[in-house]
């Protein structure tokens, strides 16, 4: 009995103390609160829960950034979730430079929230949701104090979508911390740097002038973190003198990291290699300078084409799109509409010269309007911190898919298995009057889409310069095109002398019309290989069955011509097609089989990185920027790149080949091409040692222009990488 009343009397207390020892929300460790915030009391099915881990620091005390500097680490948390519940990574506030002693920390004092966010999956189950998370940390001074606990916060998994109650001190302090996270590089920021003995030399346009700027480097062993960024403010942006870490070997392919400029704006840039131009350098004790009055920075020219800078000038840049419009007539994409043109021609060959510049000038309007809306939707979604560039619509499944069916059902027409006109009205002769300069629009239009992929010579340069400017300059740059594009027909409906040249009309004109449909399936055969190619077999599988839904739908209004039924009935069937190229990418949708290809004949797939470090061991470096719906590109490869002396020419001089495949956006191709001047494929880039910008080559290619450029390659560089590649 004396036993059990003294066990009691010891369980007791210890009972009372349990409560305390429960995980919390929050702990408190040397120097430190720590506390885990979430933001709604309940969590809703299928729907984003933002959430944050809370530091409260003592005067002098801080905590790290992702990249802590010259010593230190970051928070960490490792989490243990209900299932159907999953959270992001710690988002990372724009920090501060912390100096101590002879070193230089990036951190936080005083305060700061780690954003993140919790997704509640639909299949998650209703009831409690204990979100337990172990959270590690170091807190710094002089000396550092590693700490670590157990967090936890109990929420209800709602069984139905509501609007759940949040803590006014809980979204306020969420709300100041998001704020404070870097956004996106916007559009139309343009970063380059420029690689010195000892310095970087960095140089933003922001649209105006900067009098504020610091950046923390996103990567350990870069730069010099205490030295001083020197800055200099230039008319519309401007220019920091980085010191390079004493340990680099090797100059970056990217300068990444975060920019804070005046007022708390905070941005993640990266930036390419470039030249800085009109800035002259700040001397390490730098006096009040003046700003400079020229230009900040300036693209990386390249040997070997036409400069996309602004030097270049809209009258040249437009001469040079409308030039790349005429020869794009001849480029094997636009080739099936030459056909659908020449069908127009000799069924308009008959009529007045009125009629006939009527088609011309309705025609030219369908490419112009089609141009305009392309390259307003580009801007806009360049605007909205999107980088895409020129065909980047070809790199979106559903449109391939949607452009394959299209294709497709015109081409059932031209063979004869119904007639679009007899489906869609019953009307006199007047009518078809009007749908014949319908059908001339559209043609236009459908000469812009499909000509989009492809990029003729003397096209390129246009283009990227074009993009890099002002909403205006870019719209007048691809009105030039556009007109190019349109004015070899143009030139035969304004020529009434040429006209004549054609055949009477006559019954041949139906088996025109139907061999016209070969071109145009072949195209669709072309379309369906970019599909298998990018998105894979089932991907394809589901293409191949909305092409038998849309014979169907053929079939009916070839079978009950001018029915209304009919018609219904292919419309829904239509219908269901639209939704299939919608849903099955996203569903059925597998990894791109493209990346075997790259690496056969020695391809290697190309990353920044990975030109880097060629360029540090001293090899030429040779870059296919390519895309597998870019039919110029498919060409140039058969016709040069795979031929057997390019080949041997590239293994004679030890060029490493690197294939760059943009048939799925890519944010850093897209950056990489925006640097060389270029915002589509084709674009080759011949990295030579010793030259820190590349030469560029043709757009279509020739055995003989590869081989000779290679040829050029300087003597010893061929022999100093033949060496290294015999070491090995």
């Amino acid at each position: 009995m004396r036993f059990f009343r003294l066990a009691l009397a010891f369980l007791v207390p210890l009972a009372a103390c349990l409560p305390a020892l429960a995980a919390s929300s929050s702990a408190d460790g040397p120097h430190v609160h720590v506390q885990l915030v979430v933001l709604p009391q309940e969590l809703s099915r299928g729907g984003t829960a933002h959430a944050g881990l809370y530091f409260k620091l003592e005067p002098g005390w801080h905590v790290y950034w992702k990249n802590a500097g010259d010593a230190g680490q970051p928070p960490r948390i490792h989490w243990t979730l209900p299932q159907g519940v999953t959270a992001s990574d710690l988002e990372f506030p724009a920090p501060q430079r912390l100096p101590l002693g002879p070193l230089m920390d990036f951190g936080y004092e005083n305060e700061v929230l780690f954003p993140l966010a919790l997704q509640v999956a639909q299949t998650a189950k209703p009831g409690p949701a204990p979100l337990q998370a172990k959270v590690s940390w170091l807190v710094c001074q002089a000396t550092c104090i590693p700490g670590k606990a157990d967090l936890e916060v109990d929420r209800e998994i709602a069984g139905h979508q509501g609007k759940s109650t949040v803590l006014v001190s809980d979204q306020a302090l969420y709300d100041r911390f998001a704020a404070r996270l870097p956004k996106p590089q916007p559009h139309l920021f343009k970063a380059v740097f420029q690689p010195e003995k000892s310095d970087f030399r960095l140089a933003v346009v922001t649209g105006q002038k900067e009098d504020s700027a610091v950046f923390f480097p996103a990567d350990q062993g870069i730069l010099d973190n205490p030295a001083a960024q020197r800055l200099t403010p230039t008319p519309r942006g401007f220019v920091l003198d980085l010191r390079k870490d004493a340990g680099l070997t090797a100059n970056p392919a990217e300068l990444k990291g975060v920019l804070e400029l005046a007022g708390g704006r905070a941005y993640e840039i990266a930036a390419l290699p470039g030249m800085v131009k009109g800035v002259p350098a700040v001397a390490d004790e730098p006096a009040a300078a003046s700003p400079a009055s020229g230009a900040a920075m300036s693209p990386a020219p390249a040997a070997g084409r036409v400069s996309s800078s602004s030097s270049m000038g809209l009258f040249s840049a437009a001469g040079l799109a409308f030039l790349g419009g005429l020869l794009l007539n001849l480029m094997p994409c636009v080739f099936p509409v030459l056909f659908l043109k020449g069908l127009a021609l000799v069924q308009s060959g008959s009529e007045e010269r009125r009629k006939l510049r009527a088609h011309g000038f309705v025609y030219t309007l369908g490419i112009v309007v089609s141009f305009w809306i392309l390259v307003g939707v580009l801007l806009g979604l360049r605007a909205a911190g999107t980088g895409l560039g020129w065909g980047f619509q070809f790199q979106s499944p559903v449109f391939l898919s949607l452009m394959a069916g299209l294709l497709f059902f015109l081409g059932l027409s031209l063979a004869g298995q119904f007639e679009i006109g007899l489906t869609l009205t019953s009307t006199g002769g007047s009518l078809a009057t009007r749908q014949g300069y319908t059908g001339s629009f559209f043609t236009g239009v459908l000469a812009v889409i499909v000509a989009t992929p492809c990029t003729a010579p003397l096209m390129g340069a246009a283009v990227g310069y074009a993009l890099a400017q002002p909403a205006a300059v870019t719209f007048a740059v691809f009105t030039a095109l556009a007109l190019g594009l349109a004015a070899p027909y143009v030139a035969l409906t304004l020529q009434p002398a040429w006209t004549r040249l054609l055949p009477r009309p006559g019954a041949w004109m139906d088996v025109l019309k139907q061999a016209i449909s070969v071109p145009i399936f072949a195209t669709v055969i072309w379309l369906a290989w970019v599909v298998a190619q990018a998105y894979g077999a089932s991907v394809l599988a589901a293409l191949l069955g909305s092409f038998l839904l849309l014979a169907i739908a053929g079939w009916f209004l070839g079978r009950w011509p001018a029915r209304r039924w009919s018609t219904a009935v292919a419309i829904g069937i239509v219908l269901v097609v639209i939704a299939v190229s919608a849903l099955a990418p996203r569903r059925l949708s597998t990894a791109s089989e493209a990346s075997s290809v790259t690496e056969k004949q020695g391809w290697e797939p190309w990353s920044a990185e990975t030109v880097a470090r060629y360029q540090a061991q001293g090899r030429p470096v040779f870059v296919d920027f390519t895309a597998s719906w870019c039919l110029s590109c498919q060409v140039n490869e058969r016709v040069a790149l795979s031929q057997t002396q390019v080949q041997q020419a590239f293994a004679d001089a030890n060029v490493a080949l690197l294939r760059a495949d943009w048939t799925r956006h890519d944010d850093a191709i897209t950056q990489a091409l925006t640097a060389l001047g270029r915002d589509g494929v084709p674009a080759y880039a011949l990295y030579v040692p010793g030259n820190s910008t590349p030469q560029m080559l043709p757009e279509v290619l020739t055995p003989g222009i590869v081989t000779n450029a290679l040829v050029a390659l300087p003597r010893h560089a061929n022999q100093s990488s033949a060496r290294a590649s015999a070491l090995k």
